[in-house]
């Protein structure tokens, strides 16, 4: 399998191997990738994955996107004890909460949150290219809450990367700051940006786009504009999705959206065979993905601080990998459009296009209060606490199941453990969760960080100085 860019529009686009794609995170030209071919599930191989351990299911669905990076057995055992130290041994179980209404957790790993799904993968497939590359690579990320400490936990102390990970300066939780900025390696950066999420994600972009830059410290990415970021998160679809019955029965999801990633790998999922019959966005007041499913339009406006951070996105990166496919894969079309929704503020999508997308995915927008009531009713009649993204998720779930009666299973997804979100949760039910025992200390430990404001310039300055030397060795 090869992989092209959502904006190369030359008549033969160029093709990269995994390898490229896992280091460089976004193309040269600022594109996405993606494969150049979805690879297929049958139903018989589905049926044969029923019952089978998470990493057993993760080394049939990941091995079609790694091609040739790694063997068959060397990719199992890492897979294997990527997901050992996770401290449920489902790995990633269902609760059901209500006729046909069942909740994913995805919070069982090292940082409480889904990212870790992806990113503890990750760092291990950084560290098994490069050191057979003799490399090492520059990690700049920006982050909305979670992806920071969970990427952050995945590349901790490896002699194989850097990592400056820029995040909104009062906008996150303390305890989302504090899983970043108390980590004491060295190769940890921890970054405050004066600016909103969006602003972060654009300062990691205009990075990018630095080509002298970007090549002399061999940047790299880990959100998820990083495609092995996408393909490991399809894993626990396909897993939620045959406990429920698959093939045999379709399932739906809800997935709380802000940076569009998390849902585009239920729809990679729903491509390879997994029979998916409908996928609901939930977004909360920085509702772009909503008005683009529901009126058509997809408008820039300023970003709203609500009661669910993470998701306080308005530009949601990863719809254009969905757009290159509703635009029949034509790169030169996607840079056209990306280049007028920078400019302009309005992405251009043809009715075709809305009709396409509409015809996969639903879009629900919920406010605080709604999300409070979410969290409060979730407590009253089930007894477990739901942070505020999942409790948007929840209770998008529950207006596509009142608008839309019956049909397939509905799982919601809960990305992340309430502790991580104690204010919200004593706002809405009187309880304020505690975190961990093996977090327990980490409102005292020492913090170590640097504020900067949102300048592309200041930015790259820091990481200049603080990128260990690469002594002349290619990525």
């Amino acid at each position: 399998m090869s992989y092209v860019s959502t904006r190369d529009g030359r008549p033969w686009p160029e093709r990269v191997e995994f390898e490229e794609v896992l280091l460089r995170g976004l193309a040269p030209d600022g594109g996405l990738y993606l494969p150049d071919q979805w690879p297929s599930l049958s139903e018989d191989e589905l049926r044969n994955l029923r019952g089978r351990p998470y990493a057993e299911i993760a080394a049939r669905i990941m091995a079609p996107f790694l091609g040739t990076t790694l063997p068959a057995d060397r990719l199992a055992r890492m897979l294997a004890d990527t997901y050992a130290g996770f401290d449920h041994e489902a790995v990633a179980p269902l609760r059901q909460i209500d006729a046909d209404l069942w909740l994913l957790e995805l919070f069982h790993g090292p940082t409480l949150a889904f990212k870790d799904y992806a990113l503890q993968l990750v760092g291990r497939l950084f560290d098994e290219v490069l050191a057979r590359r003799g490399g090492r690579v520059t990690i700049v990320g920006a982050t909305s809450g979670d992806t920071g400490s969970a990427a952050i936990e995945a590349v901790r102390d490896r002699a194989t990367a850097d990592i400056f990970m820029l995040y909104p300066e009062g906008r996150i939780s303390a305890v989302q700051r504090r899983q970043m900025t108390t980590v004491p390696a060295a190769n940890v950066h921890a970054i405050a940006i004066d600016g909103s999420f969006d602003d972060c994600q654009d300062l990691v972009k205009a990075m990018f786009a630095d080509a002298a830059f970007r090549d002399a410290h061999h940047l790299s990415a880990v959100n998820s504009i990083n495609w092995a970021r996408i393909a490991a998160q399809t894993v626990y679809y396909v897993v939620a999705a045959l406990a429920l019955g698959a093939p045999d029965r379709p399932v739906s999801f809800t997935v709380p959206t802000g940076n569009f990633g998390n849902v585009y790998a239920a729809h990679v999922a729903r491509r390879m065979g997994l029979p998916i019959e409908r996928l609901v966005i939930a977004t909360n007041r920085n509702d772009i993905l909503t008005r683009f499913f529901n009126d058509g339009a997809m408008t820039l406006r300023a970003v709203e601080p609500s009661l669910s951070p993470s998701m306080d996105i308005q530009v949601s990166s990863n719809f254009e990998r969905l757009l290159f496919e509703l635009r029949h894969r034509d790169g030169r079309a996607v840079n056209d459009a990306m280049r007028q929704f920078r400019s302009g503020g309005a992405l251009p999508v043809s009715g075709d296009e809305l009709a396409a997308a509409r015809a996969e995915f639903s879009a629900y927008a919920v406010d605080d209060d709604a999300t409070r009531a979410e969290i409060a009713r979730t407590w009253r009649d089930c007894g477990t606490m739901r942070v505020q993204h999942g409790a948007v998720g929840l209770a998008a779930a529950r207006a596509h199941r009142a608008a839309h009666p019956g049909g397939a299973p509905l799982v919601a997804l809960a990305t992340a453990h309430p502790a991580k979100f104690p204010d919200a949760i004593e706002q809405a039910i009187g309880i304020r969760p505690a975190l961990p025992p093996r977090l327990a200390d980490l409102m005292e430990r020492p913090e170590r960080l640097v504020r900067l404001t949102n300048n592309v310039t200041e930015v790259e300055a820091y990481v200049r100085a603080h990128a260990r030397p690469l002594r002349g060795v290619a990525a």
